[in-house]
Protein backbone atom coordinates (compact mmCIF):
# COMPACT_ATOMS: atom_id res chain seq x y z
CA UNK A 1 0.00 0.00 0.00
CA UNK A 2 1.31 3.34 -1.44
CA UNK A 3 0.84 6.24 1.81
CA UNK A 4 -1.03 9.32 0.55
CA UNK A 5 1.98 12.38 0.90
CA UNK A 6 2.93 14.32 -1.32
CA UNK A 7 5.53 13.25 -2.62
CA UNK A 8 7.92 16.87 -3.16
CA UNK A 9 11.40 17.07 -4.22
CA UNK A 10 13.99 17.68 -1.89
CA UNK A 11 16.14 19.88 -4.45
CA UNK A 12 18.44 22.89 -3.05
CA UNK A 13 15.90 25.22 -4.71
CA UNK A 14 13.68 24.81 -2.30
CA UNK A 15 16.45 25.86 0.67
CA UNK A 16 16.92 29.35 -0.72
CA UNK A 17 13.66 29.95 -1.54
CA UNK A 18 12.27 29.25 2.08
CA UNK A 19 15.33 31.20 3.48
CA UNK A 20 13.83 34.01 0.78
CA UNK A 21 10.25 33.60 2.07
CA UNK A 22 10.78 33.44 6.05
CA UNK A 23 14.14 34.94 6.79
CA UNK A 24 14.23 37.24 4.40
CA UNK A 25 16.53 40.17 6.47
CA UNK A 26 18.14 37.61 7.81
CA UNK A 27 22.30 39.02 6.77
CA UNK A 28 25.08 37.82 5.51
CA UNK A 29 28.04 39.72 5.59
CA UNK A 30 30.71 39.04 3.12
CA UNK A 31 34.38 40.07 2.94
CA UNK A 32 35.39 40.45 -0.63
CA UNK A 33 38.95 40.07 -2.31
CA UNK A 34 39.18 43.50 -2.92
CA UNK A 35 38.67 44.54 0.72
CA UNK A 36 34.69 45.21 0.59
CA UNK A 37 32.80 44.66 3.22
CA UNK A 38 29.61 43.54 1.76
CA UNK A 39 25.74 43.53 3.12
CA UNK A 40 23.00 41.29 1.78
CA UNK A 41 19.96 39.02 2.68
CA UNK A 42 18.61 35.79 1.98
CA UNK A 43 15.77 37.86 -0.09
CA UNK A 44 18.79 39.83 -2.20
CA UNK A 45 20.53 36.29 -2.34
CA UNK A 46 17.93 34.10 -3.78
CA UNK A 47 17.79 37.06 -6.34
CA UNK A 48 21.20 37.05 -7.35
CA UNK A 49 21.31 33.44 -7.48
CA UNK A 50 18.40 33.24 -9.58
CA UNK A 51 20.09 35.79 -11.89
CA UNK A 52 23.42 33.76 -12.42
CA UNK A 53 21.36 30.80 -12.79
CA UNK A 54 19.67 32.89 -15.66
CA UNK A 55 22.95 33.90 -16.63
CA UNK A 56 24.60 30.52 -17.03
CA UNK A 57 21.29 28.78 -18.75
CA UNK A 58 22.06 31.70 -21.51
CA UNK A 59 25.54 30.82 -22.05
CA UNK A 60 24.04 27.67 -22.63
CA UNK A 61 24.89 25.34 -19.64
CA UNK A 62 22.26 22.23 -18.96
CA UNK A 63 21.45 19.99 -16.53
CA UNK A 64 24.45 17.91 -15.43
CA UNK A 65 27.31 20.36 -16.66
CA UNK A 66 29.82 21.17 -14.35
CA UNK A 67 30.45 24.28 -13.03
CA UNK A 68 33.97 25.19 -11.41
CA UNK A 69 34.98 27.60 -8.90
CA UNK A 70 38.59 28.72 -7.45
CA UNK A 71 37.24 30.87 -5.15
CA UNK A 72 37.20 32.16 -1.24
CA UNK A 73 33.98 32.30 0.82
CA UNK A 74 32.19 35.35 -0.60
CA UNK A 75 28.59 36.05 -1.08
CA UNK A 76 29.31 35.68 -4.52
CA UNK A 77 30.37 32.27 -4.15
CA UNK A 78 27.43 31.47 -1.86
CA UNK A 79 25.05 32.45 -4.78
CA UNK A 80 26.79 30.26 -7.15
CA UNK A 81 26.04 27.17 -4.28
CA UNK A 82 22.44 28.01 -5.02
CA UNK A 83 22.38 29.34 -8.68
CA UNK A 84 24.53 26.29 -10.42
CA UNK A 85 22.92 23.66 -8.54
CA UNK A 86 19.45 25.14 -8.45
CA UNK A 87 19.30 25.12 -12.12
CA UNK A 88 20.11 21.55 -12.30
CA UNK A 89 24.21 22.06 -13.47
CA UNK A 90 26.69 20.69 -10.89
CA UNK A 91 28.53 22.89 -8.42
CA UNK A 92 32.21 21.84 -8.89
CA UNK A 93 34.16 23.49 -5.97
CA UNK A 94 38.14 23.13 -6.39
CA UNK A 95 40.88 23.37 -3.89
CA UNK A 96 43.25 26.16 -4.55
CA UNK A 97 45.80 24.73 -2.33
CA UNK A 98 46.41 21.81 -3.95
CA UNK A 99 49.04 21.70 -6.49
CA UNK A 100 48.90 23.37 -9.87
CA UNK A 101 48.72 19.99 -12.08
CA UNK A 102 46.36 18.24 -9.56
CA UNK A 103 43.83 21.53 -10.72
CA UNK A 104 44.98 20.99 -14.22
CA UNK A 105 44.08 17.27 -13.93
CA UNK A 106 40.56 17.86 -11.52
CA UNK A 107 39.38 20.61 -13.98
CA UNK A 108 39.55 18.58 -17.06
CA UNK A 109 38.81 15.41 -15.34
CA UNK A 110 35.43 16.84 -14.47
CA UNK A 111 35.12 18.25 -17.94
CA UNK A 112 33.91 21.88 -16.71
CA UNK A 113 31.99 24.26 -18.93
CA UNK A 114 32.72 27.07 -16.89
CA UNK A 115 34.94 28.45 -14.61
CA UNK A 116 34.41 31.64 -11.87
CA UNK A 117 37.14 32.35 -10.06
CA UNK A 118 37.81 35.13 -7.75
CA UNK A 119 40.72 37.55 -8.68
CA UNK A 120 43.45 36.68 -5.99
CA UNK A 121 43.22 33.73 -8.87
CA UNK A 122 43.96 35.51 -11.96
CA UNK A 123 47.53 34.50 -12.23
CA UNK A 124 46.93 30.89 -11.82
CA UNK A 125 44.06 30.75 -14.27
CA UNK A 126 46.42 32.35 -16.63
CA UNK A 127 48.82 29.64 -16.17
CA UNK A 128 46.57 26.91 -16.32
CA UNK A 129 43.73 28.13 -19.34
CA UNK A 130 45.35 26.90 -22.26
CA UNK A 131 45.59 22.95 -20.65
CA UNK A 132 42.12 23.14 -19.49
CA UNK A 133 40.42 20.48 -22.08
CA UNK A 134 36.52 21.52 -21.67
CA UNK A 135 36.31 24.80 -19.69
CA UNK A 136 35.20 27.34 -22.84
CA UNK A 137 34.22 29.81 -20.85
CA UNK A 138 36.08 31.87 -17.72
CA UNK A 139 34.30 34.34 -15.13
CA UNK A 140 36.31 36.98 -12.90
CA UNK A 141 34.31 37.11 -9.63
CA UNK A 142 34.03 40.45 -9.37
CA UNK A 143 32.92 43.78 -10.98
CA UNK A 144 33.55 45.75 -13.96
CA UNK A 145 35.98 48.08 -11.93
CA UNK A 146 38.44 45.71 -10.42
CA UNK A 147 38.48 43.01 -13.63
CA UNK A 148 42.26 41.72 -13.81
CA UNK A 149 44.34 43.05 -16.69
CA UNK A 150 45.31 40.39 -19.15
CA UNK A 151 42.20 38.35 -19.06
CA UNK A 152 39.93 41.18 -20.91
CA UNK A 153 38.30 37.54 -22.51
CA UNK A 154 36.94 36.32 -19.66
CA UNK A 155 33.43 37.63 -18.37
CA UNK A 156 32.47 39.94 -15.46
CA UNK A 157 30.31 38.37 -12.87
CA UNK A 158 28.82 40.95 -11.82
CA UNK A 159 28.02 42.33 -15.49
CA UNK A 160 26.13 38.41 -15.99
CA UNK A 161 24.03 39.55 -12.60
CA UNK A 162 23.41 43.03 -14.27
CA UNK A 163 21.84 41.29 -17.66
CA UNK A 164 19.26 39.41 -15.96
CA UNK A 165 16.31 39.59 -14.15
CA UNK A 166 15.35 37.47 -11.26
CA UNK A 167 12.00 35.94 -12.12
CA UNK A 168 12.84 32.46 -12.35
CA UNK A 169 11.04 29.07 -11.58
CA UNK A 170 13.32 26.95 -10.23
CA UNK A 171 13.29 23.22 -12.90
CA UNK A 172 11.92 20.34 -10.91
CA UNK A 173 13.48 17.56 -11.20
CA UNK A 174 14.37 13.89 -9.52
CA UNK A 175 15.96 14.82 -5.83
CA UNK A 176 18.51 11.95 -6.73
CA UNK A 177 20.01 14.30 -9.70
CA UNK A 178 24.03 15.44 -9.31
CA UNK A 179 24.02 18.94 -7.45
CA UNK A 180 27.75 19.42 -6.56
CA UNK A 181 31.40 17.83 -6.78
CA UNK A 182 34.21 18.06 -4.50
CA UNK A 183 37.43 15.58 -5.01
CA UNK A 184 38.96 14.35 -2.41
CA UNK A 185 42.97 15.57 -2.08
CA UNK A 186 44.12 12.21 -2.89
CA UNK A 187 46.41 9.69 -0.86
CA UNK A 188 47.88 7.76 -3.50
CA UNK A 189 47.23 8.48 -7.24
CA UNK A 190 45.28 11.03 -8.30
CA UNK A 191 42.20 12.73 -7.12
CA UNK A 192 38.74 11.16 -7.05
CA UNK A 193 35.77 13.07 -7.48
CA UNK A 194 32.11 12.61 -5.06
CA UNK A 195 29.61 13.62 -6.77
CA UNK A 196 26.62 14.51 -4.07
CA UNK A 197 22.82 14.72 -4.81
CA UNK A 198 20.21 17.25 -4.02
CA UNK A 199 18.59 14.93 -2.00
CA UNK A 200 21.80 13.56 0.48
CA UNK A 201 22.51 17.69 0.77
CA UNK A 202 19.06 18.46 2.00
CA UNK A 203 19.32 15.21 4.39
CA UNK A 204 22.43 16.13 5.94
CA UNK A 205 21.68 19.92 6.08
CA UNK A 206 18.61 18.39 8.36
CA UNK A 207 21.10 16.95 10.93
CA UNK A 208 23.68 20.03 11.12
CA UNK A 209 20.31 21.66 12.27
CA UNK A 210 19.32 19.07 14.91
CA UNK A 211 19.98 19.30 18.95
CA UNK A 212 22.01 16.46 18.43
CA UNK A 213 23.48 17.74 15.75
CA UNK A 214 25.55 21.42 15.05
CA UNK A 215 22.52 22.77 16.46
CA UNK A 216 22.13 25.20 13.99
CA UNK A 217 19.32 27.68 14.23
CA UNK A 218 17.65 30.85 13.09
CA UNK A 219 19.43 32.90 16.48
CA UNK A 220 23.20 31.91 15.39
CA UNK A 221 25.51 33.93 13.37
CA UNK A 222 27.52 31.85 12.13
CA UNK A 223 31.44 32.89 11.12
CA UNK A 224 32.48 30.59 8.50
CA UNK A 225 36.08 29.89 8.38
CA UNK A 226 35.95 26.17 7.24
CA UNK A 227 36.42 27.12 2.93
CA UNK A 228 33.44 26.95 0.62
CA UNK A 229 36.26 24.63 -0.86
CA UNK A 230 36.53 21.95 1.61
CA UNK A 231 33.42 19.34 1.17
CA UNK A 232 30.86 22.05 0.52
CA UNK A 233 31.72 24.32 3.61
CA UNK A 234 30.71 20.73 5.71
CA UNK A 235 27.09 21.97 3.85
CA UNK A 236 26.74 25.15 5.99
CA UNK A 237 25.88 27.05 2.90
CA UNK A 238 22.84 24.85 2.69
CA UNK A 239 21.92 24.27 6.62
CA UNK A 240 22.37 28.24 7.28
CA UNK A 241 19.63 28.57 4.44
CA UNK A 242 17.17 25.72 5.99
CA UNK A 243 17.41 27.81 9.68
CA UNK A 244 17.63 31.44 8.30
CA UNK A 245 20.92 31.78 10.54
CA UNK A 246 22.98 34.76 10.02
CA UNK A 247 26.42 33.89 7.61
CA UNK A 248 29.79 35.84 8.11
CA UNK A 249 31.98 35.08 5.25
CA UNK A 250 35.71 36.29 5.32
CA UNK A 251 36.64 35.82 2.20
CA UNK A 252 40.20 34.94 1.78
CA UNK A 253 41.49 36.28 5.32
CA UNK A 254 41.27 33.64 8.00
CA UNK A 255 44.13 35.35 9.99
CA UNK A 256 43.59 35.93 14.10
CA UNK A 257 42.96 39.73 13.87
CA UNK A 258 40.36 39.19 11.09
CA UNK A 259 38.69 36.56 12.38
CA UNK A 260 38.54 38.64 15.79
CA UNK A 261 37.53 41.57 14.40
CA UNK A 262 34.59 39.66 11.92
CA UNK A 263 33.46 37.94 15.17
CA UNK A 264 33.27 41.04 17.37
CA UNK A 265 31.69 43.07 15.03
CA UNK A 266 28.83 40.94 13.75
CA UNK A 267 28.21 39.16 17.16
CA UNK A 268 29.06 35.58 16.13
CA UNK A 269 27.55 32.52 18.17
CA UNK A 270 29.28 29.87 16.41
CA UNK A 271 31.94 29.33 14.10
CA UNK A 272 33.53 26.41 12.08
CA UNK A 273 37.45 25.59 11.03
CA UNK A 274 40.21 23.25 11.37
CA UNK A 275 42.14 23.33 14.33
CA UNK A 276 44.98 25.68 12.12
CA UNK A 277 42.51 27.95 12.05
CA UNK A 278 42.12 27.94 15.65
CA UNK A 279 45.65 27.79 17.00
CA UNK A 280 46.33 30.79 15.06
CA UNK A 281 42.77 32.45 16.33
CA UNK A 282 44.23 31.67 20.14
CA UNK A 283 47.77 33.06 19.41
CA UNK A 284 46.48 36.11 18.02
CA UNK A 285 44.63 36.49 21.64
CA UNK A 286 47.32 35.36 23.45
CA UNK A 287 49.92 37.97 21.94
CA UNK A 288 47.31 40.86 22.51
CA UNK A 289 46.44 40.90 26.00
CA UNK A 290 44.56 44.25 25.71
CA UNK A 291 41.78 43.17 23.44
CA UNK A 292 38.62 43.12 25.02
CA UNK A 293 37.22 39.48 25.02
CA UNK A 294 34.02 40.32 26.34
CA UNK A 295 33.19 41.58 22.85
CA UNK A 296 33.47 37.61 21.87
CA UNK A 297 29.65 36.21 21.66
CA UNK A 298 30.98 32.79 20.96
CA UNK A 299 28.81 30.14 22.52
CA UNK A 300 30.03 26.62 20.42
CA UNK A 301 33.02 25.84 18.04
CA UNK A 302 32.52 23.18 15.80
CA UNK A 303 36.26 21.59 14.98
CA UNK A 304 37.18 18.95 11.91
CA UNK A 305 39.05 18.39 9.60
CA UNK A 306 41.68 16.88 11.84
CA UNK A 307 41.81 15.90 15.24
CA UNK A 308 41.58 18.28 17.31
CA UNK A 309 43.98 18.14 20.12
CA UNK A 310 42.39 17.95 23.37
CA UNK A 311 44.34 21.45 24.52
CA UNK A 312 42.94 23.57 22.03
CA UNK A 313 39.52 22.53 23.29
CA UNK A 314 40.51 23.33 26.87
CA UNK A 315 41.61 26.43 25.79
CA UNK A 316 38.83 27.81 23.41
CA UNK A 317 36.46 26.65 26.99
CA UNK A 318 39.43 29.03 29.23
CA UNK A 319 39.58 31.78 26.79
CA UNK A 320 36.04 32.13 25.34
CA UNK A 321 33.91 29.86 27.46
CA UNK A 322 32.91 27.85 24.15
CA UNK A 323 31.87 24.46 23.89
CA UNK A 324 33.68 22.98 21.82
CA UNK A 325 32.03 20.44 19.22
CA UNK A 326 34.28 18.20 17.31
CA UNK A 327 32.94 16.34 14.46
CA UNK A 328 34.62 13.70 12.07
CA UNK A 329 33.73 13.15 8.31
CA UNK A 330 35.39 13.40 5.00
CA UNK A 331 34.52 14.44 1.57
CA UNK A 332 32.76 10.78 1.49
CA UNK A 333 30.32 11.23 4.15
CA UNK A 334 29.20 14.74 3.12
CA UNK A 335 31.16 15.20 5.32
CA UNK A 336 29.24 14.83 8.74
CA UNK A 337 29.38 11.10 10.45
CA UNK A 338 29.92 11.49 13.88
CA UNK A 339 29.66 14.87 15.87
CA UNK A 340 30.67 15.46 19.83
CA UNK A 341 28.05 16.37 21.82
CA UNK A 342 27.44 15.03 25.58
CA UNK A 343 24.73 13.01 26.35
CA UNK A 344 22.58 13.96 29.64
CA UNK A 345 24.43 11.34 32.19
CA UNK A 346 27.63 13.34 31.13
CA UNK A 347 26.32 16.20 33.05
CA UNK A 348 27.51 15.50 36.33
CA UNK A 349 31.19 14.58 35.24
CA UNK A 350 33.72 17.11 36.08
CA UNK A 351 35.22 19.08 32.99
CA UNK A 352 38.14 17.04 33.01
CA UNK A 353 35.95 13.91 32.12
CA UNK A 354 34.16 15.65 29.94
CA UNK A 355 37.42 16.91 27.68
CA UNK A 356 38.44 13.79 27.80
CA UNK A 357 35.01 12.77 25.71
CA UNK A 358 35.05 16.17 23.78
CA UNK A 359 38.70 14.87 22.58
CA UNK A 360 37.25 11.63 20.92
CA UNK A 361 35.44 12.01 17.21
CA UNK A 362 32.13 12.37 18.17
CA UNK A 363 28.87 10.00 18.46
CA UNK A 364 27.41 8.60 15.67
CA UNK A 365 24.31 10.74 14.70
CA UNK A 366 21.18 9.00 12.88
CA UNK A 367 21.88 9.16 8.76
CA UNK A 368 25.11 7.48 9.15
CA UNK A 369 25.69 3.54 10.34
CA UNK A 370 29.33 3.29 11.87
CA UNK A 371 30.90 -0.04 12.57
CA UNK A 372 34.25 -1.73 12.98
CA UNK A 373 35.68 -4.77 11.87
CA UNK A 374 38.75 -7.04 11.82
CA UNK A 375 41.05 -7.94 8.58
CA UNK A 376 38.80 -10.20 7.75
CA UNK A 377 35.40 -8.17 7.66
CA UNK A 378 33.95 -9.58 10.68
CA UNK A 379 32.27 -6.84 12.87
CA UNK A 380 33.77 -6.16 16.03
CA UNK A 381 32.22 -5.24 19.30
CA UNK A 382 30.97 -1.75 20.36
CA UNK A 383 33.52 -2.17 23.85
CA UNK A 384 35.54 1.19 23.59
CA UNK A 385 38.80 -0.88 23.42
CA UNK A 386 38.61 -3.10 20.62
CA UNK A 387 40.09 -1.27 17.70
CA UNK A 388 39.22 -2.15 13.61
CA UNK A 389 38.81 -0.83 10.30
CA UNK A 390 35.99 2.09 10.34
CA UNK A 391 33.17 1.56 7.90
CA UNK A 392 30.10 3.59 7.35
CA UNK A 393 27.09 3.66 5.03
CA UNK A 394 23.98 5.98 5.28
CA UNK A 395 22.16 8.31 2.35
CA UNK A 396 24.56 11.02 2.19
CA UNK A 397 27.24 8.50 2.06
CA UNK A 398 29.20 7.83 -1.64
CA UNK A 399 28.11 4.73 -3.26
CA UNK A 400 30.79 5.33 -6.13
CA UNK A 401 33.68 7.55 -7.67
CA UNK A 402 32.58 10.17 -10.48
CA UNK A 403 33.13 8.07 -13.73
CA UNK A 404 34.13 5.08 -11.84
CA UNK A 405 37.63 5.87 -10.42
CA UNK A 406 38.86 3.42 -7.98
CA UNK A 407 36.45 0.65 -9.25
CA UNK A 408 34.22 -1.04 -6.48
CA UNK A 409 34.23 1.04 -3.27
CA UNK A 410 31.67 -0.50 -0.98
CA UNK A 411 31.39 -4.51 0.52
CA UNK A 412 28.78 -6.46 -0.31
CA UNK A 413 26.59 -5.01 2.21
CA UNK A 414 26.83 -1.60 1.31
CA UNK A 415 30.20 -0.87 3.96
CA UNK A 416 32.58 2.09 2.95
CA UNK A 417 35.73 2.01 4.09
CA UNK A 418 37.26 5.11 5.51
CA UNK A 419 40.71 4.02 5.70
CA UNK A 420 40.33 4.99 9.46
CA UNK A 421 41.62 2.45 12.30
CA UNK A 422 39.12 2.99 15.48
CA UNK A 423 36.91 2.04 18.84
CA UNK A 424 33.91 2.52 19.34
CA UNK A 425 31.96 2.34 23.03
CA UNK A 426 28.42 1.20 23.42
CA UNK A 427 27.15 4.96 23.55
CA UNK A 428 28.39 5.52 19.94
CA UNK A 429 31.64 8.18 20.59
CA UNK A 430 33.83 7.00 18.03
CA UNK A 431 37.99 7.34 18.57
CA UNK A 432 40.04 6.95 15.93
CA UNK A 433 43.36 5.19 16.44
CA UNK A 434 45.55 5.10 13.90
CA UNK A 435 45.20 5.38 9.84
CA UNK A 436 45.29 2.37 7.61
CA UNK A 437 47.29 4.60 5.26
CA UNK A 438 49.89 6.67 6.19
CA UNK A 439 48.78 9.73 4.61
CA UNK A 440 49.53 12.84 6.90
CA UNK A 441 46.86 15.47 7.60
CA UNK A 442 48.28 18.62 8.06
CA UNK A 443 46.14 22.24 8.99
CA UNK A 444 42.83 20.41 7.93
CA UNK A 445 44.65 18.58 4.26
CA UNK A 446 46.02 16.09 2.87
CA UNK A 447 49.29 15.00 2.05
CA UNK A 448 50.44 11.92 0.33
CA UNK A 449 53.37 10.10 1.83
CA UNK A 450 53.66 7.89 -0.87
CA UNK A 451 53.43 10.93 -3.54
CA UNK A 452 56.32 13.06 -1.66
CA UNK A 453 58.51 9.73 -1.88
CA UNK A 454 58.09 9.05 -5.27
CA UNK A 455 58.88 12.69 -6.11
CA UNK A 456 61.86 12.58 -3.71
CA UNK A 457 63.04 9.33 -5.20
CA UNK A 458 62.86 10.77 -8.34
CA UNK A 459 66.17 13.13 -7.64
CA UNK A 460 69.12 11.29 -9.03
CA UNK A 461 71.18 11.12 -5.54
CA UNK A 462 68.32 9.59 -3.45
CA UNK A 463 68.27 5.62 -3.64
CA UNK A 464 65.23 5.02 -1.31
CA UNK A 465 62.82 7.58 0.60
CA UNK A 466 60.34 7.51 3.53
CA UNK A 467 57.68 10.11 4.64
CA UNK A 468 56.53 9.88 7.89
CA UNK A 469 54.31 12.41 9.96
CA UNK A 470 55.35 13.90 13.53
CA UNK A 471 53.60 15.77 16.04
CA UNK A 472 53.93 19.41 15.17
CA UNK A 473 52.12 22.35 17.51
CA UNK A 474 50.75 24.54 15.04
CA UNK A 475 50.32 22.21 12.01
CA UNK A 476 48.91 18.93 14.07
CA UNK A 477 51.11 16.90 11.71
CA UNK A 478 54.32 17.67 9.36
CA UNK A 479 55.91 15.27 7.44
CA UNK A 480 59.47 14.37 7.89
CA UNK A 481 61.37 12.51 4.79
CA UNK A 482 63.89 10.22 4.99
CA UNK A 483 66.47 9.34 2.55
CA UNK A 484 68.97 6.77 1.70
CA UNK A 485 71.50 8.66 -0.29
CA UNK A 486 72.83 6.81 -3.36
CA UNK A 487 76.61 5.33 -2.92
CA UNK A 488 78.72 8.52 -3.48
CA UNK A 489 76.24 11.10 -4.10
CA UNK A 490 76.91 14.55 -2.71
CA UNK A 491 73.79 16.36 -1.40
CA UNK A 492 72.04 17.55 1.20
CA UNK A 493 68.68 18.93 2.67
CA UNK A 494 68.77 22.08 1.18
CA UNK A 495 69.04 20.30 -2.22
CA UNK A 496 66.26 17.96 -1.77
CA UNK A 497 63.60 20.67 -0.91
CA UNK A 498 64.91 22.93 -3.56
CA UNK A 499 64.17 20.17 -6.28
CA UNK A 500 60.73 18.92 -4.26
CA UNK A 501 59.66 22.55 -4.56
CA UNK A 502 58.46 22.51 -8.25
CA UNK A 503 57.68 18.81 -8.09
CA UNK A 504 54.48 19.48 -4.77
CA UNK A 505 52.75 21.64 -3.36
CA UNK A 506 54.51 24.26 -0.88
CA UNK A 507 52.93 22.88 1.91
CA UNK A 508 53.58 19.06 0.88
CA UNK A 509 57.23 20.01 1.38
CA UNK A 510 58.75 18.35 4.42
CA UNK A 511 59.72 20.03 7.53
CA UNK A 512 63.24 18.37 7.78
CA UNK A 513 65.30 16.09 5.95
CA UNK A 514 67.13 13.20 7.19
CA UNK A 515 69.49 11.21 5.85
CA UNK A 516 69.83 7.21 6.81
CA UNK A 517 72.16 4.23 5.92
CA UNK A 518 68.62 2.18 5.46
CA UNK A 519 65.09 1.90 5.72
CA UNK A 520 63.51 -0.77 7.41
CA UNK A 521 61.18 -3.28 5.18
CA UNK A 522 59.11 -6.09 5.88
CA UNK A 523 59.31 -9.40 4.18
CA UNK A 524 57.87 -8.44 0.61
CA UNK A 525 60.04 -5.26 0.72
CA UNK A 526 57.05 -2.43 1.91
CA UNK A 527 58.42 0.26 4.17
CA UNK A 528 58.00 -0.71 7.66
CA UNK A 529 56.20 2.88 8.73
CA UNK A 530 55.74 2.30 12.31
CA UNK A 531 58.95 1.53 13.16
CA UNK A 532 60.07 4.80 11.81
CA UNK A 533 57.21 6.61 14.09
CA UNK A 534 58.92 4.53 16.60
CA UNK A 535 62.02 5.31 16.28
CA UNK A 536 61.68 9.16 15.37
CA UNK A 537 58.82 9.87 17.98
CA UNK A 538 61.00 12.29 19.59
CA UNK A 539 62.56 14.59 16.69
CA UNK A 540 62.08 17.93 16.87
CA UNK A 541 61.48 19.71 13.82
CA UNK A 542 64.15 22.70 12.90
CA UNK A 543 60.92 25.29 12.62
Amino acid sequence: MRALMQERQLLISTLIEHAALNHPLTEIVSRNCDGETVRLNYSQLRSRAAKIAKALIALGIEGGDRVATLAWNTHRHMELYFGVSGMGAVLHTVNPRLFPDQIEYIINHAEDRVLFFDTTFAELVARLRPKLKFTTTLVVMTDRAHMPAGLEDCLCYEDLVAEQDDELDWPQFEETRASSLCYTSGTTGNPKGVLYSHRSTVLHSFTACASDGLKVSSRDCILLAVPLFHVNAWGIPYTSAMCGAKLVLPGPWLDGKSLFELAAAEGCTMSLGVPTVWLGFLKYLDDHPELDLSRLRFDRIVIGGSAAPRAIIERLHEKLGAYTIQAWGMSETSPLGTIGNLLPQHDGLTLDEQFALRAKQGRVIYGVEVRITDDNNRPLPRDGKTSGDLKVRGPWVAAAYFKGEGGDVLDDEGWFATGDVASIDQQGFVQITDRSKDVIKSGGEWISSIDLENAAVAHPAVQEAAVIGLPHPKWQERPLLLVVAKPGAAVDGADILAFLADRVARWWLPDDVVFVEELPHTATGKLQKNRLREQFKDFTFKH
